[in-house]
C-alpha cells in the first residue's frame, strides 16, 4: 500500500480520463458508421474494442508505475526493445497495404502499429546512451553519431511506410532528449537544420504531400474543397459549427459521413462539434497539466536517466497532441497522426497508457527518494536527541 500512495494520483486521473473520455467519443464518432458497416446490426463495434483497449491500458499503465523505470535502463533491455520495434518496422512490410500504408501487423482481426511502440523506444535509448556517457555528450564520434544513427533507423522505416507525421514526433523527441542531456548549441542547430531540410526534401519527393502543403493555404477553395483540402475543410465546418457550448452529445452532422475517419486522426472535430468551445479547451488543459506533471517528475527525478526519459516520454506524448490538434484546426498541413489517448486504435491507446505508466514510475521514484531522505533526517534528529538526553 505503501508504494501505491506514492503514485501520482493526479496523473494516473489524467490519463485514464483522456482515454475514458476517448472511448465515449469514439463511440459518438462511428456509431452511424458501424450501424452501416454491420448492416444494421450494432452500432457499438468501435466502441467495444476502443473500451477494452482503454481498461486494458489502465491496467497496463498501473502495472508500469509499479515496476522501477531503472530495470528499463538495464543493456538486455533496451536493445531488446530497440530491436523487436526494428524488426516490427520491417514487418510491416509483409503485410498488405491499408490506404496506401505498409503500418500495419495483421494476424485476423487483430493488427498492430509497431511505429507507436518507437516512441517508447527511442527515449529509453536516448535515456541510456546519454546518461551512460555523461562526460561525452558532446563528443560527435562516440555520442552523436550513434544516437543519430539510432534514431536515422527507426525514422527511415517509419518514412518508408510513408509516416511522416510520426517521424517527425520521433525527430522533436530526439532533440529535446539530446538538449536537455547538456548538448552543444552547434550540434543542437547542425541536427535541427538537417532536420529540416530532411522534411522538405520529404514533402518536395512526394506529390501527395506537396498538394497537402498547397491546399492548407487555402483548404476550403473551390479546386481544394473537393479533393486534397477536403478533410480539413470538413474539420473546420464541424468545429465552427459547434460554436461555444456545441451541438450536444451524439448529435454532431460531420460525422454522418461527411468527415473521413472521425473517430481516429480527425476526432477532435468531432469533440469540437459536440461540445464546443467549452469541451475542446478542456482538452487542451487536459493535456497541458499532464505536461506540468510529466516535466515535474522528469525534473525531480532521482537520477539522470530517469530525467531524460521523462522528458523523452512527456514530449512525445504532448508534441503528437499538439500537432493533431494543429492539423484540425488548420494550423499545420495535414498529415496521418492521432490524438494520443482518445483517437481510436488499440496500439496507440495501449503504449500512450504504457507510457504515462512509466511516468508514474518515475513520479514514485522521485517521492520514494524524498522519504529515504525524510527518513534519513528523522532518524538523525533521534540520534541527536538520545545523544542530548545522555549527556
Amino acid at each position: 500500500m505503501e508504494r501505491l500512495l506514492r503514485i501520482d494520483w493526479f496523473m494516473f486521473a489524467l490519463a485514464a480520463g483522456l482515454a475514458l473520455f476517448g472511448t465515449m467519443m469514439v463511440y459518438s464518432a462511428s456509431a452511424m458508421i458501424a450501424h452501416r458497416e454491420t448492416a444494421g446490426l450494432s452500432q457499438y463495434t468501435y466502441f467495444y474494442k476502443q473500451l477494452g483497449f482503454t481498461i486494458g491500458g489502465i491496467f497496463l499503465m498501473l502495472i508500469a508505475s509499479q515496476i522501477d523505470y531503472r530495470r528499463y535502463q538495464h543493456p538486455v533491455v533496451v536493445f531488446s526493445l530497440l530491436g523487436l520495434t526494428v524488426i516490427g518496422l520491417v514487418a510491416v512490410f509483409g503485410f498488405p497495404e491499408i490506404n496506401g500504408a505498409s503500418r500495419w501487423i495483421r494476424f485476423g482481426s487483430f493488427s498492430f502499429q509497431p511505429s507507436e511502440v518507437a516512441k517508447i523506444a527511442l527515449p529509453v535509448f536516448l535515456a541510456y546512451f546519454l546518461a551512460k556517457n555523461e562526460d561525452r555528450v558532446g563528443d560527435l564520434k562516440s555520442t552523436v553519431l550513434p544516437c543519430l544513427g539510432v534514431m536515422a533507423l527507426l525514422c527511415g522505416l517509419i518514412v518508408a511506410e510513408p509516416d511522416l507525421g510520426t517521424t517527425i514526433v520521433l525527430c522533436v523527441i530526439f532533440g529535446a532528449v539530446y538538449f536537455s542531456a547538456g548538448a552543444r548549441i552547434v550540434h543542437v542547430v547542425a541536427v535541427a537544420g538537417a532536420m529540416i531540410l530532411l522534411a522538405g526534401m520529404a514533402v518536395l519527393l512526394a506529390p501527395w504531400r506537396m498538394q497537402r502543403v498547397m491546399a492548407f493555404v487555402d483548404p476550403c477553395s473551390p479546386e481544394n474543397a473537393a479533393d486534397t483540402g477536403y478533410q480539413v475543410c470538413q474539420s473546420l465546418y464541424a468545429i465552427g459549427s459547434g460554436g461555444v457550448f456545441g451541438e450536444g452529445f451524439a448529435k454532431g452532422q460531420q460525422k454522418l459521413f461527411y468527415l473521413p475517419y472521425p473517430y481516429s486522426d480527425f476526432i477532435f472535430s468531432v469533440v469540437g462539434e459536440e461540445l464546443g468551445l467549452i469541451g475542446t479547451m478542456a482538452i487542451v488543459v487536459a493535456f497541458g497539466l499532464l505536461l506540468w506533471r510529466g516535466t515535474r517528475a522528469a525534473l525531480k527525478a532521482p537520477d539522470r536517466f530517469g530525467m531524460l526519459l521523462g522528458i523523452g516520454i512527456t514530449t512525445g506524448i504532448v508534441v503528437q497532441a499538439l500537432f493533431n490538434i494543429s492539423v484540425v484546426i488548420s494550423i499545420l498541413p495535414a498529415k496521418g497522426i492521432p490524438l494520443p489517448f482518445i483517437s481510436y486504435g488499440g496500439s496507440s491507446v495501449l503504449v500512450t497508457l504504457a507510457a504515462a505508466g512509466i511516468l508514474l514510475s518515475i513520479s514514485r521514484g522521485t517521492a520514494a527518494e524524498k522519504g529515504a531522505e525524510a527518513v534519513t533526517v528523522t532518524n538523525v534528529r533521534r540520534k541527536k536527541a538520545r545523544a542530548a538526553g545522555a549527556r
